[in-house]
């Protein structure tokens, strides 16, 4: 069976697909406790960035919004779809339009920060009380030498 797997984009003040992207986002809140951002901010940073959508066929599997400065603002993958590749393509594609990468990281979610560990983003700084929840946060970033394309483009390969 072939699956087909497609990236659309909502660029900066587009949301035709917001109300998809907040119900995943919504799934992995309420499964794991992490991305509790309120639907007023994320639905107004969701408009102001451009989101790259990962469907396989009609299911939403993963999106990635992401700031003019190359800062990703939500990176999600549903939790039945991630070891296939989709969080490592959607960072690549947030790669593609920007000389380096930032966001920030729960200081308590391992899995995400192994997964940026793995894509070779470095730890900046620790942000105490950085969410609203009093939770700290790492400040990670990918980029300058090697260039980032290239970095990419070998772990893509190697995938």
């Amino acid at each position: 069976m072939s699956v087909n797997v497609e990236v659309q984009v909502d660029p900066p003040g587009e949301d035709d697909r917001v109300e998809t992207a907040w119900t995943l986002k919504e799934q992995i809140r309420t499964e794991e406790g992490v991305l509790k951002q309120r639907r007023p901010f994320f639905t107004d940073a969701y408009r102001r960035s451009k989101t790259h959508l990962l469907f396989e066929d009609d299911d939403l599997v993963g999106f990635a919004s992401v700031r003019r400065d190359g800062y990703i603002l939500f990176l999600a993958v549903a939790p039945s779809y991630r070891g296939e590749g989709h969080g490592k393509r959607l960072v690549a594609e947030a790669a593609d339009d920007h000389e380096s990468i930032s966001c920030h990281a729960r200081a308590t979610n391992e899995s995400a920060l192994s997964f940026y560990e793995y894509l070779s983003f470095e730890i900046v700084r620790r942000i105490t009380g950085y969410y609203e929840d009093g939770g700290d946060a790492y400040y990670l970033k990918l980029g300058d030498t090697p260039s980032i394309r290239d970095r990419f483009a070998d772990l893509l390969r190697r995938s």
